[in-house]
């Protein structure tokens, strides 16, 4: 087991849980794990943190789907739902609005089945993430949308390392200013590494893995 902290919280009641270390994803190495577990299993940490995501859209650019990456389809259920409440305008003129999550074909790309298809193309698709580090994850959804004839309405992620991902801004509940030195760095390039210093665990959209 890694030793969990909890910054103090920013918005709600819902605090940023994390730890400090070596850590290895599937593209990078960090030296912090941010666990968004409870936003994304608990209903009452998602329904708080839906609300604080929904606040940046407000009368803003329409959303039609909401593509739910990283294991975040309870989130993405109770941001739909604050989004269709009385009173937010950026819902559809057919007041209503798709959960997806993404399908992986062998080279890790996203790819939607023909049933899932009209819920993108021709829509207004926010990208929904547990944390936006490297941008790497958001740039591939991205592509995928824009592949499939839909339209990116935004990026929202509990928490975020950077401001946007080309012209889209990635809105957060906690970003970059609240672990300033957050760090993302090249396996090769990987100061940790090149002290000699052991990874702590692997990390995923799934939680950890102590080595």
């Amino acid at each position: 087991m890694i030793e969990l902290k909890m910054l103090p919280v920013k918005h709600g009641n819902v605090p940023l849980r994390y730890a400090r270390g070596h850590f290895a994803t599937n593209h990078s190495h960090i030296n912090y794990y941010i666990d968004i577990t409870y936003e994304k299993t608990r209903l009452s940490d998602a329904r708080d943190s839906a609300r604080q995501l929904v606040s940046h859209f407000i009368n803003n650019t329409p959303v039609d789907t909401v593509l739910c990456l990283d294991g975040t389809a309870v989130l993405g259920t109770c941001v739909a739902d604050e989004l269709t409440k009385v009173g937010f305008h950026t819902i559809n003129q057919s007041n209503s609005i798709y959960v997806v999550e993404p399908e992986y074909n062998a080279n890790s790309q996203i790819i939607f089945r023909e049933n899932i298809q009209p819920m993108i193309r021709g829509k207004h698709v926010l990208i929904l993430m547990a944390s936006v580090t490297t941008g790497f994850t958001a740039g591939k959804s991205i592509e995928a949308i824009q592949y499939y004839d839909g339209q990116v309405a935004g990026i929202a992620s509990i928490y975020s390392a950077v401001d946007s991902i080309g012209d889209i801004p990635v809105r957060s509940v906690y970003d970059i200013g609240d672990l300033p030195d957050y760090a993302s760095f090249d396996y090769r390039e990987c100061p940790y590494c090149k002290q000699g210093q052991k990874l702590d665990a692997l990390v995923n959209s799934f939680g950890y893995s102590v080595l």
